[in-house]
């Protein structure tokens, strides 16, 4: 990899996220190598931890669906940081230009009460590990401009990361059919997109314990207490000023959240 490149990479996006205007793409510096990609998101973590106040609380997962995957000549999915100042509350309204060009996803949240650290863990493994499972939104911001991102831009701007919403209530495992859980999402109280958690990867838990392979090949353990965004179970929906959104995860809750008028 070319450090050199890895850097104005990294440099890039960070201006983009600290200045609030979305930059060129950054594939063609990287080569399209999803490594050096990796390699931009970690030198930007780094950055944030030690100089730029920031503090992780988890991950996220994108590309999580298998025909999407496929479209794109990927085998597997992306992960990037959630950082505790993405975190809003539930029925919170996003500030204008909080989240740059940003889209909206349902999802289910899992925190995790113990470790997760095994490089290929089973599914026993995951559900052991599951302490809470919450109704979730995503707010998606990317920092390409004009959404001009292919999977190298994606993984390297921390995956398209923006800000992300708990809602309730929190629910154990047990009765829960993540696979089978159907969700819908409204905007303005109109219907917007549905799905089940079958597109997650075949489901959320599934995608869980890649994630946790992944994340020990990469020597970043999974932990208790972790923050898991498992992935969207419908295609993402555009959010314009004034809009309201609210996700109904069939058995376990509802999430909301609004953003700004002009």
């Amino acid at each position: 990899m070319n450090s050199s490149a890895i850097n104005e990479a990294a440099d890039r996006l960070r201006q983009a996220f600290e200045s609030g205007t979305a930059c060129a793409p950054v594939r063609e510096l990287l080569a399209g190598d999803m490594k050096a990609a990796y390699a931009v998101q970690a030198l930007n973590r780094d950055y944030w931890l030690k100089q730029g106040g920031r503090r992780a609380v988890g991950y996220k997962i994108a590309l999580s669906n298998r025909a999407a995957q496929k479209a794109m000549n990927l085998t597997e999915p992306a992960y990037g940081i959630l950082y505790a100042d993405m975190l809003m509350g539930d029925g919170d309204e996003v500030a204008a230009g909080r989240v740059m060009q940003p889209r909206v996803e349902g999802e289910v949240a899992i925190v995790l009460d113990r470790d997760l650290d095994m490089e290929q863990p089973t599914l026993a493994d995951v559900i052991r590990a599951v302490g809470y499972c919450l109704p979730a939104i995503e707010v998606v911001g990317g920092r390409i401009a004009n959404l001009d991102a292919k999977p190298v831009d994606l993984v390297a701007d921390n995956a398209n990361g923006g800000a992300f919403v708990l809602g309730a209530p929190a629910r154990r495992l047990d009765g829960l059919d993540l696979r089978r859980m159907a969700m819908s999402m409204t905007r303005n109280g109109s219907p917007a997109a549905n799905g089940t958690g079958e597109a997650v990867y075949g489901s959320p838990l599934h995608a869980l314990a890649w994630l946790a392979g992944k994340l020990v090949t990469d020597e970043m353990p999974l932990h208790a207490g972790d923050v898991i965004m498992t992935g969207t179970y419908f295609a993402m929906q555009a959010a314009a000023a004034g809009d309201q959104f609210e996700v109904m995860a069939e058995g376990l809750g509802r999430c909301a959240v609004s953003f700004a008028a002009a």
